[in-house]
């Protein structure tokens, strides 16, 4: 039977990755198409990398290094639950995949994390290491807000909708990882893939504010449905002046992207999810911001996957006539 291992890439006191990874393991649980275990970094400490070669020679001297690479290599597939750190990944799961290689490559691995923003900075810099290892990352991904999904910032608590949104994701990985098809990705997972980096090349760019970067980003005949007026922006030029206008606004920026889902066709594509803008204020006042719903839609020019229309939107209360803006996924 297929056999996926839920890694849980924390081990600070009071870490809650074992609320998280116990969630994960008891819905896993009540399916029949494959056999789940936790792996907890905790019974595995390892030392910072201390390998004389590295993990490609597969030649491991150390005998932690063989022990773990034992645990990690009898699994068809993993479920990476990790927190965010300061932006990033902990330390402890960083060095925990370095150590190894052959046990990781061509094995299908979702994301589950959390963290005051979903731990969506942690999970790109966690799909890029194991895109990196030549890892089946599947599209479909879990967040988890300390804000919303922890009940007073400490019990787990999750929203239906995460339940849903981990079904899918085991869906992907246990697929995957029991058809062997990580080692051979179709032309659909690749584009996905691109795809994904592409929504991160739109972060990086506007948290760097980086006018040029963000042209090549989009079609010249974009269009964009901004929150913004007027009713739309058209052409490359009114977008980027539109992001000009944000950068104006903040001293510095944050953009943060939750709940991406992806649908691929030949040519065209089009991905819905979640984006907040926060930073801080030119006189130093922090700005929390606002979830808004967005939609980016793709075309493929000239081999290349480019926004050629977005849209930004948040639920109206009809009564009322104005926005709702203090919703969170």
């Amino acid at each position: 039977m297929t056999r996926i291992g839920i890694l849980i890439g924390s081990t600070r006191p009071g870490r809650k990755g074992d609320q998280v990874a116990r969630w994960v393991h008891e819905r896993a649980a009540r399916r029949g198409d494959a056999a789940f275990e936790v792996i907890d970094l905790l019974d595995h400490p390892l030392p910072h990398l201390d390998e004389p070669l590295p993990a490609l020679a597969g030649r491991y001297q150390h005998g932690h290094t063989r022990t773990w690479a034992d645990a990690i290599g009898r699994f068809d597939g993993f479920v990476m639950v990790t927190p965010e750190y300061n932006a990033s990944i902990p330390g402890v799961l960083k060095n925990a995949i370095d150590y190894l290689y052959a046990e990781w490559t061509h094995k299908a691995v979702g994301f589950v994390s959390y963290g005051a923003g979903g731990g969506a900075h942690a999970a790109r810099q966690l799909r890029a290491l194991c895109e990196l290892l030549q890892m089946g990352a599947v599209t479909p991904q879990v967040s988890l807000s300390l804000h919303t999904d922890f009940e007073d910032h400490a019990i787990l608590k999750p929203g239906a909708h995460h339940v849903s949104a981990l079904d899918t994701l085991l869906d992907h990985v246990v697929a995957q990882s029991t058809e062997g098809r990580t080692a051979t990705p179709t032309q659909r997972e690749t584009d996905e893939a691109a795809i994904r980096r592409h929504i991160d090349g739109i972060i990086d760019a506007i948290e760097a504010k980086d006018l040029e970067g963000l042209r090549r980003l989009y079609s010249t005949d974009v269009v964009s449905f901004d929150i913004d007026p007027p009713l739309q922006h058209v052409g490359i030029d009114a977008k980027l002046k539109n992001w000009a206008n944000v950068f104006t606004f903040f001293q510095e920026v944050t953009y943060e992207v939750r709940d991406l889902m992806p649908t691929v066709g030949e040519d065209v594509a089009f991905t819905h999810g979640f984006g907040r803008l926060s930073g801080s204020l030119p006189d130093g006042t922090a700005a929390g911001g606002m979830w808004v719903r967005v939609t980016f839609c793709f075309r493929k020019i000239d081999g290349e996957w480019l926004i050629t229309h977005d849209q930004v939107s948040v639920p109206l209360d009809i009564l009322g006539g104005k926005g709702v803006v203090d919703l969170e996924p």
